[in-house]
């Protein structure tokens, strides 16, 4: 924050510098050029713009589209209104701004509306307008989001659009404010970085309609994430700011202070079961054993033209809505990836099925999940006991379980972490315990064998926390074909809540056909009395 508070203190500095004699040309006083606020009201006055737009110069990232609006403002209403003027300034990073008004030829001459209509054409002046408004609500208020893996199927499909609130967690500002408006971490088509991450801002949020709630689902970003873009393979390291990671979407299983394990597949928490909402779509790996007659009526079902091992994610897909893929171990038994208990049971009914078992990893060490230490012989399906870390709450920190906070003190909290021997030090001093600054979360995939999450890399801090899905607004089957491609009957539904989603297609179908005929009345209407005014 203080580092904060030195640039933008700086750049207040440099902008008197640079402005002051400006001022006086425009008839006020040069000390109002370094007044921090005041300063940009002032300018607005000398613009003729409205003083609202103080609040889009000061909003991270938005700041950026305005600034370029603002240099040319400024030049133009200092009479030099030829579009090279704002280039220059622009490529001199504002240093020409100071240069022409120190000229004892400059001098205020006001706005022409007519010149600034000739330089920005309406279709220019209407694009800029629409990257800011964008820009504010992408940022603040509402972000569309794609569901790009089955890691929450069925709850979430892949081909979901989503609405992700903002506001509802509290909006969390741009920490990286050279960035591209609307573009996360990289362009589009040029695949090239969207953001220069030399300076960052501190991590600040609007206050809150709610608290992350255990199983919300939540969207945010990858708390471990090095790759250059979401689903890079090339193995290639990345830094990326908080704000640039990769987003990610999970079930909150358990909330800051929550005691979290899981025996068999099954999530405890505070020594309970957890019970999902209705909603909830939970899946798991099965085995399926097979008689050796099962081959046969799987090629019989379509035609035989086809192996078994071709033809069985066909057939699961189709009978079952099974979107992972299932292979064959041998003749006489199979994998089912992801399925509900419901699809398991369905399957057990099938003509020369054996038996469907559910797929259990033991409680023994794995070095893929976390903490990645020998010292926690914890498995995906057998995990914990583990408490969640809660701001304010302090744990008894030793070598043992060091493992398990370790990245929350270095790399989420900031601070320098050595041990020597069995001592522990934090910033230079012996650390037998530690405090946490900030909630964490732990999120999990209801497609429990086929989701990249906690289990893997631990905990999230609440500041990477972006937002709460609230709407379905388009979901694409890429295994359909023609109309059906369109999942119709998940169109602006709901996400989270109790009970089956709710759909407001017919509403929002409503206000589009009432909205189009008010239009219609208006234009007609409007043109009417054009045609008496003549």
């Amino acid at each position: 924050m203080l580092t904060y508070l030195i640039v933008f203190l700086g750049v207040q500095l440099l902008q008197g510098i640079l402005l002051w004699k400006g001022y006086q040309k425009a008839g006020y006083k040069g000390w109002q050029a370094f007044v921090p606020v005041w300063n940009m009201l002032i300018l607005f006055k000398i613009i003729q713009r409205p003083w609202w737009w103080i609040f889009l110069v000061y909003l991270p990232v938005i700041g950026n589209i305005m600034a370029i609006v603002l240099v040319y403002e400024w030049l133009h209403v200092f009479g030099y209104r030829k579009k090279r003027y704002t280039l220059i300034a622009i490529f001199t990073l504002g240093l020409y701004l100071g240069y022409i008004t120190y000229q004892p030829k400059t001098q205020y001459v006001g706005k022409n509306e007519a010149i600034i209509a000739e330089n920005v054409p309406s279709w220019l002046n209407g694009i800029i307008y629409a990257v800011v408004a964008a820009s504010a609500i992408h940022t603040y208020f509402i972000q569309p989001y794609t569901i790009p893996t089955s890691s929450l199927e069925k709850t979430l499909l892949v081909g979901d659009f989503l609405f992700v609130s903002k506001f509802h967690y509290g909006a969390r500002l741009p920490m990286t404010p050279l960035s591209t408006p609307m573009v996360h971490d990289t362009l589009p088509l040029v695949g090239i970085k969207s953001y220069l991450s030399h300076f960052q801002l501190p991590y600040l949020r609007l206050p809150a309609l709610e608290k992350v709630k255990r199983n919300d689902i939540v969207v945010f970003n990858w708390p471990v994430d090095t790759v250059r873009f979401f689903r890079d393979p090339s193995g290639i390291y990345a830094y990326k700011p908080v704000d640039k990671k990769s987003h990610y979407v999970k079930r909150a299983v358990a909330i800051a202070g929550d005691k979290l394990e899981i025996r068999d597949g099954e999530v405890f928490i505070n020594g309970n079961k957890e019970r999902y909402p209705v909603r909830a779509k939970l899946q798991t790996s099965y085995s399926v054993h097979v008689s050796p007659q099962f081959e046969g009526y799987l090629m019989g079902l379509y035609g035989g033209q086809y192996t078994a091992e071709q033809l069985l994610p066909v057939f699961l897909f189709q009978n079952f809505g099974i979107t992972d893929a299932s292979i064959f171990r041998d003749k006489t038994e199979f994998l089912v990836q992801s399925a509900t208990e419901e699809v398991a049971e369905k399957i057990r009914q099938l003509p020369h099925v054996e038996s469907v078992t559910k797929i259990l990893t033991p409680k023994e060490y794995n070095p893929a999940i976390f903490p990645h230490s020998k010292n926690f012989a914890w498995s995906e399906d057998n995990f914990g006991p583990v408490e969640i870390p809660a701001q304010g709450k302090t744990i008894q920190l030793s070598v043992e379980n060091l493992p398990l906070y370790k990245r929350i003190i270095t790399e989420y909290e900031g601070n320098k972490l050595e041990v020597k021997g069995n001592d522990i030090y934090v910033n230079g001093h012996k650390a037998t315990t530690y405090t946490f600054l900030q909630d964490y979360y732990w999120m999990m995939g209801d497609n429990r064998h086929n989701s990249e999450d906690s289990r893997y890399w631990g905990f999230v801090p609440f500041d990477h926390i972006v937002g709460k899905p609230v709407l379905i607004w388009m979901s694409w089957d890429s295994n359909a074909s023609g109309f059906n491609k369109i999942r119709w009957n998940r169109l602006f539904t709901t996400v989270n809540g109790e009970g089956e989603p709710v759909s407001y297609l017919y509403w929002v179908l409503g206000i589009g056909i009432l909205s189009y005929i008010g239009y219609e009345v208006y234009r007609k209407r409007r043109k009417g009395k054009t045609k008496i005014k003549k």
